[in-house]
């Protein structure tokens, strides 16, 4: 019989490796122990949300299962999903779980225990994915996009969907596809602020109020850009030499319709990518259109380099849309291009407004401020989305990303935005200041008008002097306040009357200058001789190399107290003698041509004859049909005081100054003697 191995005063010994195996056994059950204990805690948070008292829309970050693949069986609720994958949307990533592959489809399910009395439950989903699906227990309840065949879709918008509640229970199930260019983001697919479920109505009052916090300043800048069309599209009709105001008007059209699109699209409504293409355009065109823009405003030309060069990058720009539309990875394309515009905005534009600046142009030191702002979030962005490629600098490139936001309370100023506004201001503010600046030089050029009005006054007779044999009238309305018609009427040495009425072309204090030199010349050559064709001679010699291109018109009539008429023309309007034309032969005006001999002709005028003299303001006024006053009518009026033919003129449509000039032979009254008490007359000859 075998003894026991026992020793002196104990029990039974226990070899010493039996207490060793029995330890190691007993840590082994307890690492089974707590790693079954912290699975079971991990699937039992992965299978479910409580949605049972919800107070306030809720996040649903924890507690999904994911699995890559295709499988319209993952929509049913009662699909095995043990095997799937816990997820966080708060805390994980699909670059975490996927590490070596990028599936183009990808399944969420999450459990979501409900009160089957809540009739509101609702779902809130904003920026998930270009295209996806999401069930509730089996039925799609949202769909943006098409995820196979695939076809992308706007999805910044809010889309408010009811939950339909049947049992205590829902089961939550997203199909998602991630194409190539998604893959390349921070956080591709699902993150936890893309799903919010609450209450109907409180979701409704949320997704409101999200819009106008963070839309504010875009609803502020198509108010203030649609206002900046319309004012400089209304500035170039008026002035339509100043080109910046066209190309500023179509700037801001074109910020106005992306704004405004971009508002829609992101906030409201999720449309095929394929109808955003003129977006794009709008874009390409709007970056051409600034470059223009801020040139014609410095007074810079632009030469064909630059316009070359917005050309190409154009060019990439549509074939970056055009591959994001077709689900490629376009952000290289897409960083080439904002790489241009970032060296446009930050080097070439800014480098154009400081040498301009330098040289004393108040409009670029305006605009060089926001456009520097502008450059600054370019870059900014820019550099955010190159550390992003880098996976261990992705957090601090979505931080990098963020620092051109701030809260004001409850609402978001962004940058961008803020850029645009602070760009409209500059423009209405370079608007005003020229405003002020016009309305000085105007309030200048009115003083320097109404004192040449008070010259022309001075030199155009208002009280014709009074000449025995003749009555005189003369009426002179100019289109303006100064005109460029003239006349004068002088007596003759014969006791006759010499008369000459004239036309300068153009208008306004230009013209009236010239009117002045010409009455100057008329009154100082009178002095000397009362010959029409010598008058006209002087005049056209004192024009040559005054004009500036420009010209005058011209007739001289020398009438004797006899009634013989003496006319020279420089290719003014003929009279009218007793209601019928005078023909006289044509000429050259003058200030064209020196050294001109003009030819002169002898009329007679009988007793009681009526002479009528014209500017080409009557012949040519002309109604709202656009049709001419005209020689018919003219010659028809030619024996009605010259008031009355003024009036019909102005009263058929004004275009042009206007002289009228009447002269009649009439008897000559002999004042009695001491021994006659009634006047004499003496019949004219």
């Amino acid at each position: 019989m075998l003894a026991l191995n026992r020793s002196p005063g104990r029990g039974l010994l226990i070899p010493p490796f039996s207490i060793t195996i029995a330890k190691r056994r007993f840590q082994i059950f307890t690492r089974i122990l707590c790693l079954t204990l912290v699975c079971w805690a991990t699937r039992a948070q992965a299978q479910g949300f409580d949605a049972t008292d919800l107070r306030k829309p809720a996040e649903l970050a924890a507690g999904w299962l994911v699995h890559a693949g295709d499988e319209p069986a993952y929509a049913r609720p009662d699909f095995d999903d043990s095997h799937w994958a816990p997820f966080n949307a708060q805390t994980d990533n699909l670059h975490n779980l996927f590490p070596n592959s990028r599936p183009e489809v990808v399944w969420y399910r999450l459990h979501v225990k409900v009160d089957p009395r809540d009739a509101s439950l609702s779902l809130d989903e904003s920026n998930l994915a270009s295209a996806f699906e999401i069930y509730s227990s089996g039925v799609k309840v949202i769909q943006v996009g098409s995820v196979t065949p695939f076809v992308p879709a706007t999805y910044s918008a809010h889309i408010l969907r009811r939950i339909p509640v049947v049992t205590g229970s829902v089961v939550l199930a997203l199909r998602v596809h991630i194409s190539a260019g998604e893959w390349t983001e921070i956080s591709p697919g699902l993150i936890s602020s893309h799903l919010l479920l609450g209450d109907e109505g409180v979701l409704r009052e949320h997704i409101w109020f999200t819009i106008a916090a963070w839309q504010e300043l875009s609803w502020f800048n198509i108010v203030a850009f649609f206002g900046l069309f319309v004012g400089a599209l209304l500035l170039y009709s008026a002035q339509r030499k100043q080109k910046e105001y066209l190309w500023l008007s179509l700037w801001a059209f074109c910020l106005f319709i992306l704004i405004g699109s971009s508002i829609f699209l992101n906030d409201y409504h999720s449309i095929s990518l394929y109808w955003t293409a003129y977006y794009s355009v709008c874009a390409l065109v709007f970056w051409f259109i600034s470059v223009h823009m801020y040139c014609a405003f410095v007074q810079r030309p632009v030469g064909w380099r630059l316009n070359l060069y917005l050309v190409l990058t154009g060019a990439l720009w549509a074939v970056g849309a055009t591959k994001d539309w077709l689900g490629s990875d376009s952000l290289i394309y897409g960083r080439i291009v904002i790489g241009n515009i970032a060296i446009l905005t930050v080097i070439v534009l800014p480098a154009i407004l400081i040498s301009r600046l330098r040289r004393g142009n108040r409009d670029a030191g305006i605009l060089l401020l926001p456009h520097l702002l502008f450059g600054a979030n370019l870059v900014i962005q820019f550099v955010a989305d190159l550390m992003s490629l880098v996976p261990a600098l992705r957090p601090h490139a979505a931080a990098l990303g963020r620092s051109t936001r701030w809260h004001a309370g409850p609402f978001v100023i962004d940058l961008f935005p803020l850029c645009w506004l602070l760009s409209a201001f500059a423009f209405a503010l370079i608007i005003l200041l020229r405003s002020n600046r016009v309305s000085r030089e105007r309030g200048l050029l009115d003083a320097e008008v109404a004192s040449a009005r008070e010259v022309q006054q001075v030199i155009l007779p208002e009280a014709i002097q009074s000449i025995p044999g003749f009555r005189i009238e003369s009426v002179y309305e100019p289109a303006r306040e100064v005109g460029g018609d003239f006349f004068q009427i002088l007596p003759a040495a014969d006791s006759g009357l010499l008369l000459v009425v004239g036309d300068v072309a153009g208008k306004g204090l230009p013209a009236a200058m010239l009117v002045s030199l010409l009455v100057g010349t008329i009154r100082t050559a009178a002095e000397d001789t009362d010959a029409p064709d010598k008058l006209l001679s002087k005049m056209n010699e004192r024009l040559i190399g005054r004009t500036r291109g420009g010209f005058s018109t011209a007739l001289v009539a020398h009438i004797t107290a006899s009634g013989s008429v003496t006319i020279a023309n420089a290719g003014h309007l003929s009279p009218y003698l007793d209601g019928k034309e005078v023909e006289l032969p044509g000429a050259l005006p003058l200030g064209i041509a020196s050294g001109m001999r003009y030819e002169s002709s002898r009329i007679r005028m009988e007793p009681s004859g009526r002479l009528t003299f014209y500017s080409d303001g009557v012949i040519e006024a002309q109604d709202k049909s656009g049709q001419l006053f005209g020689f018919d009518r003219a010659r028809g009026l030619s024996m009605q005081p010259a008031a009355t033919i003024v009036e019909a003129a102005k009263a058929f449509g004004q275009k042009d100054d206007i002289t009228v000039i009447t002269v009649e032979r009439v008897a000559v009254e002999v004042r009695p003697t001491v021994e006659q008490t009634t006047p004499i007359f003496i019949p004219a000859q």
